[in-house]
């Protein structure tokens, strides 16, 4: 089944939102703020996206930028950060079987539909 990992505070994963209501399948949405992944469900979201962790990280927002920004981290630093501050993890991420993409443009999400 499709998922996507959702905020519904953001234009960007409102829009991913509406073209996966649009496209008539089914699929499961993951408000991700509330329901926070695991370490190892981002591992695996990273392994799908075929990126760094680093590549799925919100680099503007503030908590980055006062924690994080300018220090030397590995990857599995990063995958926690983001599961202790999931307001770092891009958005929206859309998963379709063994594809993923991240939803910006939303429109690259038809790509995988």
């Amino acid at each position: 089944m499709i998922k996507i990992y959702h905020n519904n505070r953001c234009s960007k994963s409102r829009c991913g939102l509406d073209l996966l209501e649009k496209s008539g399948k089914e699929f499961e949405v993951v408000k991700y703020l509330e329901d926070i992944p695991s370490e190892e469900e981002l591992k695996e979201i990273i392994n799908l996206l075929n990126i760094k962790p680093i590549d799925l990280v919100r680099k503007n927002e503030a908590v980055w930028k006062s924690d994080f920004k300018n220090k030397t981290l590995t990857d599995d630093a990063i995958i926690t950060a983001m599961v202790k501050n999931p307001k770092l993890i891009e958005r929206p991420i859309v998963i379709n079987g063994n594809k993923a993409v991240i939803g910006r443009p939303p429109e690259i999400i038809l790509d995988i539909l």
